[in-house]
């Protein structure tokens, strides 16, 4: 649906969302476990935090050992 992308803010977002997605299978990731991941720290960590630094953002990163093993899972083709 890109109904949103009539807009500079709606083309922002995609441009967004499209390079994490790309960065995460790049690295081999399962996407959709990558972004669930990433929707559930991100909060956290900005909630335990009033600034939120780059080394913070280092263990959620697509190329982290940090990331949970179904971030690794058989992603399909």
């Amino acid at each position: 649906n890109w109904v949103t992308v009539n807009t500079v803010r709606g083309v922002q977002a995609s441009a967004v969302i499209y390079s994490i997605t790309e960065t995460a299978r790049a690295n081999g990731l399962n996407v959709y476990y990558y972004l669930r991941h990433l929707l559930t720290e991100l909060p956290q960590l900005l909630q335990s935090r009033e600034k939120l630094e780059e080394t913070m953002l280092e263990s959620i990163m697509p190329w982290s050992k940090e990331l949970p093993a179904e971030c690794y899972s058989k992603r399909r083709q």
